[in-house]
């Protein structure tokens, strides 16, 4: 039986996966940038957050328009019970975050801190599991993977 093949890629390097570090990163970020602001109560960890939340949205919809194009390119994918726990978790987190980006547009620096820091853990925890989950596709359901194995040269 074949690999799941990645429909969103160049030469045989898949898309999502080079993607997925930015949202990654700037989710992460915006957790430790939200515990910097709850610590210090300067409002430039703030704005710093507030950034990288929407460096981090930007980034997430560009992983998650390579992912759904893999996701409904090939049937083998959608056939694998971990892509969708991994979908879906990664579709909660992102909406979880514009959740916390609207409060944060909305309300400027009197944002409800408490709520948006605990939808920023919430969301780097989802990205913990979503992460192991989409290695789990690539090392043990090989989705992307070339079947050519490259031999001595």
């Amino acid at each position: 039986m074949p690999n799941p093949k990645s429909a969103a890629q160049i030469a045989g390097h898949p898309f999502h996966p080079m993607l997925v570090t930015f949202p990654i990163a700037f989710f992460v970020g915006t957790l430790l940038t939200d515990i910097a602001y709850r610590v210090t109560s300067d409002p430039f960890w703030a704005r710093v957050s507030f950034w990288l939340l929407a460096a981090g949205l930007v980034m997430a919809a560009l992983a998650a328009l390579a992912g759904l194009t893999d996701f409904f390119g090939d049937r083998l994918i959608r056939a694998i019970s971990t892509a969708w726990y991994h979908m879906i978790g990664n579709v909660t987190a992102v909406v979880l975050s514009l959740i916390s980006f609207w409060m944060r547009y909305r309300d400027g620096d009197t944002t409800d801190y408490p709520t948006v820091l605990w939808l920023s853990v919430v969301v780097v925890l989802i990205l913990v599991v979503t992460g192991w989950l989409g290695g789990e596709l690539v090392f043990k359901h090989r989705v992307g993977v070339s079947e050519e194995i490259p031999g001595p040269r």
